[in-house]
């Protein structure tokens, strides 16, 4: 039946997937195969409600997330990194989908006696899908992983081949030579100006306008800048043919270096993963149950096949690149699902006539099981990985990278980095601890990042902020921010996030330094006070009394919470507006 209005589909949606997701992940099966359940529920291939009939087009809709998704995984990757994957990339990645579209083709031959249209099925089942993979991943914690690197070579390689793949179809499919306001070396070179726009945009127009409106303190079209260079990256892809997932991932590439990515990676992760979601759910959508019900030998022979194909293929190939046996095996079983992109091959094979509507079906419908199918596959390709001997030394070593350099042994972070912030750096640089720091200026930012010192715009009050970051394995915590407000939303949040952190603060006076300490601060200090106690024991000191009797002075005032000094001007000073320190 079809729902009464878009509330109606809305409720039935967030109810499903709340209560499928609960469920799944309390069985340890993750919240994508979750996801995917729900799109079964709530799709029109099942009996009850369903949100829409339309299914291509809300699948069409949430590849936006694959986008941003991608995006974010450029913002991780700086240019040297890929650098160092290009044997992976071009030789791992090509061989796989050569040998899997041959293999895949040779037993779809037995069905289709039409060797061209066979291969155009081969080479579409041979892509795997980087949504899936990716998420996951990132998911475990393990895209800078050994296997985790390699899989993302072999899916970005996949994205690469995704432009010769659609100009050739027409060849493969044996109805005529390529379509003439498009021949195959046009659109080569429009695919290789639009990679160079995007480049080119990412690496010097971009960082430029986001320079702009920071400055300006203008964080909504901040925001909304960043966002749109990533869609107007994943459009000009788009328009060349290519994948606009590749175009994103170029833009994030680009943009790892500027010292805006982490403030960026943080506004983009909320808009990621409610379109990622929305991404399952409609790829579940897209399982035709009823072709099961009508084919199900034929159908269930199709993904098996599939399936064991590219785990053979990948696996070997794995080993002949030097990959230990566990690296291998978790390769073969993450990447063994087919890709959304094969939506999109076949899609067009259909819109030409090669073939028809129930192939087509029975397509889509293994491409979505296979892509269900995948949590599964993962847990027993790590499971054959455990049981597998160990790898020869040095081959299942795990390669890692940062998107920020040496950031993942930072001990310290400091918010704000004006005249105390940086002077507390100075002073940890001095003595060899490794710290990051953040400031909302960024004229501030820019001046000391140009000195090489480890600054970055951003605000420490923006919970995302603290994921993309990946500070949750600090010490400590400086907040040398000026505003209360900003420093009390900023501890508040720090302290409820990372609850084993210390957290030490500089305020304005006495009534900013309780209300941090309110806050989950474990130490503050009033700064106008504490310059005030220094001037009085120099005071005291040169009237004749010890530095001893001075320093313990000053003790006593501080353990006592600063109570001798409370009834004063400093005990009562309203917080101020004050220029940012």
């Amino acid at each position: 039946m079809d729902p009464k209005s878009f509330v109606d589909s809305a409720v039935l949606l967030l109810v499903v997937a709340a209560i499928a997701v609960t469920v799944f992940r309390h069985f340890g099966l993750g919240s994508v195969l979750g996801l995917l359940v729900t799109g079964i529920i709530v799709g029109p291939h099942t009996a009850g409600p369903f949100v829409t009939a339309n299914v291509d087009d809300v699948r069409q809709f949430t590849e936006l997330g694959v986008v941003l998704l991608l995006f974010l995984i450029g913002l991780e990757m700086k240019p040297r990194h890929l650098w160092d994957l290009r044997r992976t990339l071009f030789g791992l990645g090509s061989l796989q989908i050569v040998l899997s579209a041959l293999l895949i083709a040779g037993y779809f031959w037995l069905f289709e006696h039409r060797w061209s249209t066979a291969l155009l099925i081969g080479f579409s089942f041979a892509l795997s899908s980087t949504a899936f993979v990716v998420q996951m991943l990132r998911d475990q914690g393990e895209i800078a992983s050994h296997h985790g690197q390699t899989a993302f070579a072999v899916l970005l390689m996949q994205d690469l081949a995704i432009v010769p793949l659609l100009a050739l179809v027409p060849v493969l499919a044996d109805v005529g030579p390529l379509p003439k306001d498009m021949p195959l070396w046009e659109q080569l070179g429009l695919a290789a100006a639009m990679v160079a726009l995007v480049v080119c945009g990412g690496r010097y127009l971009v960082p430029r306008i986001l320079d702009h409106l920071a400055r300006r303190n203008n964080r909504e079209a901040f925001l909304l800048a960043a966002m749109g260079a990533v869609f107007i990256a994943a459009w000009a892809m788009h328009h060349a043919g290519m994948s606009m997932a590749l175009g994103a991932f170029l833009m994030g590439m680009m943009l790892s270096t500027s010292r805006y990515s982490l403030q960026i990676e943080a506004g983009m992760e909320p808009h990621k993963g409610l379109l990622m979601s929305l991404f399952f759910v409609a790829v579940g959508m897209s399982l035709d149950v009823g072709v099961l019900v009508q084919h199900p030998f034929e159908f269930g022979l199709h993904v098996l096949a599939i399936i064991v194909i590219k785990v053979l293929v990948l696996y070997l190939l794995c080993l002949s690149f030097g990959s230990g046996r566990r690296i291998a095996l978790k390769v073969s079983f993450l990447l063994a699902q087919g890709g959304e992109f094969g939506f999109v091959l076949f899609g067009a094979a259909k819109a030409l006539g090669i073939i028809d509507d129930l192939v087509f079906v029975m397509a889509a419908a293994v491409i979505s099981l296979t892509m269900l199918l995948t949590p599964m596959l993962v847990k027993l390709g790590n499971w054959l990985a455990q049981r597998a001997a160990s790898a020869p030394v040095g081959v299942d070593q795990s390669f890692r990278y940062s998107g920020q350099g040496s950031e993942s042994a930072v001990r310290v972070v400091i918010g704000g980095y004006g005249r105390v912030g940086h002077t507390v750096g100075t002073i940890l640089a001095s003595t060899g601890i490794s710290y990051v720091a953040f400031d909302t200026d960024a004229v501030l930012v820019a001046k000391w990042s140009a000195e090489g010192h480890p600054v970055f715009y951003g605000d420490l009050g923006d919970p995302q902020l603290l994921i993309a970051a990946s500070l949750q394995n600090v010490d400590l915590v400086v907040l040398t921010i000026d505003q209360r407000h900003t420093a009390v939303r900023a501890a508040s949040l720090i302290r409820s996030q990372l609850p084993q952190v210390s957290i030490v603060a500089r305020a304005r006076d006495l009534a900013s330094c309780d209300a941090l300490l309110r806050a989950g601060v474990s130490k503050a200090y009033p700064e106008t006070l504490e310059a005030s106690l220094r001037l009085a024991a120099e005071t005291l000191e040169s009237l004749g009394i010890s530095n001893a009797e001075t320093d313990m002075l000053l003790r006593e005032v501080r353990s006592a919470d600063y109570a001798l000094v409370r009834a004063g001007p400093e005990g009562q000073a309203p917080s101020r507006r004050a220029r940012k320190s």
